[in-house]
Order: C-alpha cells, then structure tokens, then sequence
C-alpha cells in the first residue's frame, strides 16, 4: 500500500490559502474605495471645468452653463458612497447628494444636485449639455482597474509572506 506523506510546508502553504478566501471580501472592499478615489478626481476636475453663466436668459433661450450656486452645489456634495456588498458584488457608487441653494417655487429646499447633474450631463430644452461624467469614467477606466489591482496584490503579497 502507498503512503503520502504531507509537507510542513504544504500544510503552511494551504493555510495560507484558506486565509486569502476568508479575508477576500475585507480587502477587496478596500480595493473598490481605492480605485474609486481616481474616478471621483477626475469627475470632481471635470466638474470645475463646467462653464458658469449667471445672466438673464428670455424664455426659450439657451443657457451655455451652470449658475455658479448650482454648480457649487454640485462641488459641495460629490461624494464617494459606503461600499455595499450586493449578493457577492462589491459596489461603490460615485455621485451627489443633496439640494443646492437655488430656491424656486417648485423646490422650495432647493434644487435636488442629482438633478441638476443630469441636466448638465444631457442637457435640457434650456441648458447646454456638457457631459463631465462618462467622460471622466471613460479616461480614468484603466487607472482604476490598476490601483485596484495593485491593492489586492499588495494583500495577497502580506498573507503568502512574500
């Protein structure tokens, strides 16, 4: 009969193993935050780029901008939300919360910022679009994927010991 003998270092090995599977959630959670920090840069710099327009405009004509308070409005609230775990997919969302100042009638707390940065993203029957969104997701794509990369190598690295 043949006899299998099993290595110290197999059985290190493997418990090495074991430790990656059950701290995987806690460090890939820790690599969405970081690959969403480049993202939010380059929204938060587009963002700033967005051309301002505070003059009277007649009903019918185009606004080529933002007003300044709706557009640090947008400033104030873009945020990174809690990560969540959604049935094994770890999501992290990059967006705006809130009102800004701009008080009409219709919204009396002030305009919600998730509107007002949609319209500027698309653009209205009376605003100007000027995308700052995709754009910044579309150049920033890569750079993401590589912080992210390189924090669950740098995790993997600390529990194989290498």
């Amino acid at each position: 009969m043949a006899r299998f003998k099993v290595s110290p270092k197999l059985e290190e090995y493997n418990r090495k193993i074991y430790e990656l599977g059950a701290d995987a959630v806690e460090y890939i959670e820790k690599a969405v935050k970081e690959g969403a920090n480049p993202v939010a840069d380059a929204v938060r710099s587009n963002l700033n780029a967005i051309p301002t327009d505070d003059g009277y405009k007649k009903p019918g004509e185009i606004r080529n901008g933002l007003r300044s308070i709706q557009l640090a409005g947008l400033q104030h609230s873009l945020g990174i939300a809690p990560i969540r775990n959604d049935r094994g997919f770890i999501n992290v969302k990059i967006g705006f919360d809130g009102y800004n100042r701009l008080q009409s009638s219709r919204w009396e707390s002030g305009q919600p910022n998730t509107l007002v940065a949609r319209s500027i993203e698309g653009g209205t029957s009376y605003m100007a679009a000027h995308p700052f969104v995709a754009p910044a997701v579309r150049s920033t794509r890569k750079t993401a994927e590589n912080k992210m990369k390189e924090v669950v190598e740098t995790e993997i690295k600390k529990i194989m010991g290498e």
